[in-house]
C-alpha cells in the first residue's frame, strides 16, 4: 500500500464515524473504499474521500434516508443545496404538522379547542384544463409528506429542460382515504405547458376543465388532523347545495412550504363539482 492512502482505523477516526459505519456504507454503496486488498480484505481510503465521508455523517445525524443522502452526495454542489433544502423544508413541514397535531388534541382535552380553531368559507371557481405530470402511489398518512415531497421533485426533475411553463403550483388527488393506520393511492400532478415525453412511473396527461367548490387553509394549519375541518366544510357545502362530485379530493398547493409565510393561504383543499 502507498502512503497516499488511508487505513479503515484512521479514516474512520478522521472522519468522525466508525469502522462499522464505514463498512455498512461500503456495503450500500455510499462510500466504497478507494482500494481492498484482495488477500485479507482490509479496505483502504483516500484522503480525498473525507469531505464525502463527513458530508455523510451530517446527513445521516439529520436522520436523512440514506437513498435521499445519495443523490445529494452525488450531485453538483448547486444542484445539492436545492435537494437538500427541499428536505429540510419537509422535515420542517412535518414537525409543524406534529407540534399542529398536539396542540389540537391538547386543546380539545382541556375543552379549549373550539375557541381557537378556524372556520372556512367555501367557494366555487372555474378550473380551466391543463397538461399535467404525475405519479401515483400508496401511501398512509405517516409517510404523506414525505411521499408528497419525493414526487414532486421526481417530477420536477423530469420537466426541467423539457417545457416552456413549470407552474409552481402543484396538486395532491386523493383516490382513497389516507390515514395513519391504512394507505390509499395519492396522485402527485404539476400542471405545465410545452411538449415532454413521460417516463417511467411519470405520466402525461390532460386534467379536463371543470368546476370545484374549495376553501383555503393558511399554512400553519396544513396539518392533520387540523385540516379536516377545511375538508369537512367543502364536503358540508357539496352536500347543502345539492352539488353532484365529479371527482376525488385534492390539496392544490400554492407555492413551495418555504416560500409562504405560516398565516398566509397556502393550499385549497376542493372538490370537483357540476350543477
Amino acid at each position: 500500500m502507498t502512503t497516499a492512502t488511508l487505513s479503515i482505523g484512521e479514516f474512520a477516526r478522521r472522519a468522525g464515524l466508525t469502522t462499522k459505519v464505514l463498512r455498512a456504507y461500503d456495503e450500500s454503496g455510499l462510500l466504497r473504499p478507494a482500494s481492498v486488498d484482495p488477500l485479507n480484505s482490509y479496505r483502504r481510503y483516500h484522503p480525498d474521500q473525507l469531505e464525502r465521508a463527513r458530508r455523510l455523517s451530517v446527513l445521516r445525524r439529520l436522520e436523512m434516508p440514506l437513498a435521499i443522502a445519495a443523490e445529494i452526495l452525488d450531485a453538483p454542489d448547486v444542484e445539492a443545496v436545492l435537494r437538500l433544502d427541499r428536505w429540510w423544508a419537509a422535515e420542517e413541514a412535518a414537525m409543524q404538522a406534529r407540534r399542529g397535531s398536539f396542540s389540537w388534541l391538547r386543546g380539545r382535552l382541556v375543552n379549549s379547542a373550539s375557541s381557537v380553531e378556524a372556520s372556512y368559507t367555501v367557494r366555487v371557481r372555474d378550473v380551466p384544463a391543463f397538461k399535467i405530470a404525475s405519479i401515483r402511489t400508496a401511501v398512509d398518512q405517516n409517510g404523506l409528506v414525505e411521499a408528497i415531497r419525493d414526487l414532486e421533485w421526481a417530477i420536477r426533475s423530469h420537466l426541467h429542460g423539457w417545457v416552456e411553463t413549470e407552474f409552481a403550483e402543484h396538486w395532491v388527488i386523493f383516490h382513497g382515504p389516507v390515514t395513519p393506520e391504512s394507505e390509499a393511492t395519492i396522485e402527485v400532478c404539476i400542471p405545465f405547458t410545452g411538449v415532454v415525453e413521460p417516463l417511467g412511473e411519470i405520466t402525461i396527461r390532460l386534467e379536463a376543465a371543470h368546476r370545484e367548490a374549495y376553501a383555503t387553509v393558511a399554512r400553519d394549519d396544513c396539518f392533520y388532523p387540523r385540516i379536516m375541518r377545511a375538508y369537512q366544510a367543502v364536503d358540508d357545502y357539496v352536500s347543502t347545495q345539492g352539488l353532484q362530485r365529479i371527482g376525488p379530493e385534492r390539496e392544490i398547493y400554492l407555492d413551495e412550504w418555504h416560500r409562504i409565510a405560516g398565516t398566509d393561504p397556502f393550499v385549497h383543499v376542493a372538490i370537483p363539482i357540476e350543477e
